[in-house]
């Protein structure tokens, strides 16, 4: 007799624990369930590692979509805000804030920003939905995103990439000087955004017979040293690439290589003149606004695990008839060149010529091996 109520008690414990694994296993799903039968508005955490045009365009053309898609805040949706102001101990502290919160979604705009999130998820219990935007190369950042196949992520995160055009900016170079030899770029290397677009100028301009000069700055503090030390080495022209301490002092850098007599091209175009010779790079209004609609498709209910990870580039040229004064070297701005700007700055001002086309969402091709290699 005692046996068989041992047997019977083993068996009773072992559906108890099965029917608690079950339970578990599905918190996530019924979690989501309850938040979309309820009237009540989701509750949307929107991170920035810190304010650049780039990421803040991004995050109006975002929000505009989502007011399209009829959430605003205030009414079907709750948005509070989180900018790291590029600190890197307040960013993570803001991840682990965000995904151990009662959030339906988790926004997030850059490189640096999708890594944080992505690493204090995985603690999560359950993960938060999160969809990302504005990042050059998802699939060499560590976050368990396929190159090969852009399906192949965590379940619960999706999002889009968007590299930068670096092969045309070199080329676009060398038209507007084709004795150009030698480059400055001053990037961090603890960003893997910046270490990923560092390794595709590399190539480019080993091919197109460039020496590109760099100087390392992992603060904001080191970015006029490092523009000295471009300048002491004798470039004739810097790039601005997607780097956020960069892009940060680009005020500083610009003023720095005007001094010296040489212009400044960057991979992120602005809304306002800013004394580059030309800019070349992503339309991040409509980038964010594609990454906006995605965020309304996960508030809607759509499974983040159904949505692929594809590269977007709608690309924007901006060019600067007043940035070829005073420069030591003949640089120019081929006609053909200024007649395919989307924007012209010159004495009168600046003018908007082509709209840039809307973005359109494509398969990534995948880099050269090379730059794939050692971003993880």
């Amino acid at each position: 007799m005692t046996a068989v109520l041992k047997r019977v008690a083993l068996g009773l414990a072992m559906i108890i624990v099965s029917a608690a694994i079950l339970l578990y296993s599905d918190l996530d799903s019924r979690r989501v369930s309850a938040t979309r039968g309820s009237k009540g508005p989701l509750k949307v955490a929107v991170v920035q590692q810190i304010s650049i045009p780039a990421l803040d365009e991004g995050l109006v053309g975002a929000l505009a979509a989502l007011k399209e898609r009829g959430y605003v805040d205030g009414g079907r949706m709750i948005l509070r805000q989180y900018n790291a102001q590029g600190d890197t101990s307040t960013g993570n502290a803001i991840a682990k804030e965000v995904t151990s919160g009662d959030f339906d979604l988790i926004f997030s705009l850059s490189t640096v920003s999708l890594q944080t999130i992505a690493n204090a998820n995985r603690f999560a219990t359950p993960p938060r939905r999160h969809v990302f935007a504005l990042v050059s190369d998802p699939y060499a950042v560590g976050v368990g995103v396929s190159r090969e196949n852009h399906l192949v992520h965590p379940p619960y995160m999706t999002g889009v990439g968007s590299l930068a055009p670096v092969n045309d900016l070199f080329h676009l170079a060398k038209q507007m000087l084709p004795s150009l030899t030698r480059v400055g770029l001053v990037w961090d290397p603890s960003e893997a955004n910046s270490v990923v677009t560092t390794k595709l100028g590399r190539q480019v301009c080993a091919s197109l017979g460039i020496t590109l000069v760099e100087a390392n700055a992992e603060n904001s503090t080191d970015v006029s040293e490092a523009t000295a030390s471009l300048l002491s080495r004798n470039v004739q022209a810097i790039w601005i690439s997607p780097d956020l301490i960069a892009s940060h002092g680009l005020e500083l850098i610009v003023s720095k290589a005007k001094g010296a007599h040489i212009p400044v091209f960057t991979s992120l175009p602005r809304n306002a003149a800013n004394g580059t010779l030309f800019e070349l790079g992503a339309d991040y209004l409509n980038i964010g606004h594609v990454a906006g609609n995605l965020a309304a498709d996960v508030l809607d209910g759509r499974d983040p695990a159904t949505i692929p990870v594809d590269n977007i580039m709608p690309v924007t040229l901006q060019v600067n008839r007043l940035a070829l004064a005073n420069l030591r070297e003949r640089w120019q701005l081929p006609d053909s060149i200024v007649q395919g700007a989307n924007v012209v700055v010159d004495e009168t001002g600046r003018h908007v010529k082509n709209a840039p086309p809307p973005a359109m969402e494509a398969a990534a091709k995948a880099t050269s091996p090379s730059t794939a290699e050692g971003t993880k």
